[in-house]
């Protein structure tokens, strides 16, 4: 007789993509933008974005910023280390928060700047070289991972980190991973 255990470990929800090219990124950061506005606590997310240097991480990011209304110029936060944003959507005011870590080189150099009040407030957080303040941060709702494939073309993983962005990969199944660009 054989029985049945739960889990040991639960694991995370995935999704992977292609962007052929960078008009697709620039279709799955406006469909996610969309979607972020839509989604319970959307507007607060925390998403980190992993991939070597010029994986493509702050072209996505500039993508996504525009789709969430940022108007003029979008500075990499490469040396000021974070970039605060003004988005719009639907008429509401959207604070977003772009940081770029890979200048730390001890994570209670995040502690020291006083981004733990941005981290409790309102807002999107966008984190670039997450891993250079391991133990700081919250946890992502999303870990989104770009791997470049050739000069254009990239390879997208799509991770939850918490319970409700699990959820949001559940309920952006079809606008996200069917009608955008395509799945792997």
């Amino acid at each position: 007789m054989s029985e049945r255990h739960a889990p040991i470990v639960k694991s995370q929800p995935v999704r992977t993509l292609h962007w052929p090219d960078e008009q697709a990124t620039q279709r799955w950061a406006g469909a996610l933008a969309a979607h972020l506005t839509e989604w319970p606590g959307g507007r607060d997310a925390c998403i980190e974005l992993r991939g070597d240097l010029g994986a493509g991480k702050t072209t996505f990011v500039r993508h996504l910023l525009r789709a969430c209304g940022v108007r003029g110029r979008i500075k990499s936060p490469t040396y000021a280390v974070v970039e605060p944003h003004q988005g719009e959507l639907d008429g509401q005011p959207w604070p977003i928060w772009h940081f770029d870590f890979y200048r730390f080189s001890d994570p209670r150099e995040w502690e020291d700047a006083g981004f733990r009040d941005i981290f409790a407030g309102p807002g999107l957080k966008l984190m670039e070289w997450p891993d250079k303040v391991a133990g700081q941060l919250p946890p992502p709702d999303w870990v989104i991972a770009i791997e470049a494939e050739d000069e254009s073309s990239r390879r997208v993983r799509v991770l939850a980190g918490t319970e409700r962005g699990s959820a949001w990969l559940e309920s952006a199944h079809q606008a996200l991973w069917l009608e955008g660009p395509h799945a792997l």
